[in-house]
């Protein structure tokens, strides 16, 4: 089994993961985009138990989730700021990682078959959507954890330009 490790910028927190993620998920959520200043965050899923901080602490900002009413718990060094995970209350077994964060922000695989594109009814104009990968209005389940209906389109679609 691999290890794969990262960071903030200063280095005060570092982190590794023992696994391959779960799945990735690109978020296009208002929220998501203030927390990375971009269009979108990605964010590779993993099993709680497969991720350990290894050096320093991380400060926590919580924050209400306007979709589900849950809290989400922002990870994050206290002295460069760096994001480096989310936590869930609403799903305590993961962690979600921003995918930037790791020394190698390439090692994982990306497609069809781990990914989806969430809240593209917020994203931004001019954003490219990958053909044949799900993607989602809004979240991929409801509050109580039904799933949504996925769209899924054939060759890349740009959200926000007819």
């Amino acid at each position: 089994m691999s290890v794969n490790e990262g960071g903030c910028l200063c280095g005060n927190l570092r982190y590794n993961v023992r696994s391959e993620p779960l799945r990735v998920t690109y978020c296009h959520c208002r929220f998501c985009q203030r927390a990375t200043g971009s269009a979108y965050l990605v964010e590779p899923i993993f099993d709680k138990r497969d991720f350990q901080i290894t050096t320093g602490e991380p400060k926590i900002y919580r924050q209400k989730s306007a979709g589900s009413g849950k809290q989400v718990f922002v990870h994050f060094c206290d002295n460069c700021g760096t994001k480096i995970h989310f936590s869930f209350e609403r799903f305590p077994e993961i962690i979600g990682l921003f995918a930037g964060t790791f020394d190698d922000p390439n090692w994982y695989e990306r497609s069809s078959e781990n990914s989806k594109h969430i809240f593209l009814g917020v994203a931004q104009k001019g954003t490219v959507i990958p053909g044949g990968i799900e993607t989602f209005v809004e979240h991929a389940m409801t509050n109580v954890g039904h799933p949504t209906e996925a769209t899924v389109f054939s060759e890349p679609k740009t959200i926000g330009i007819e």
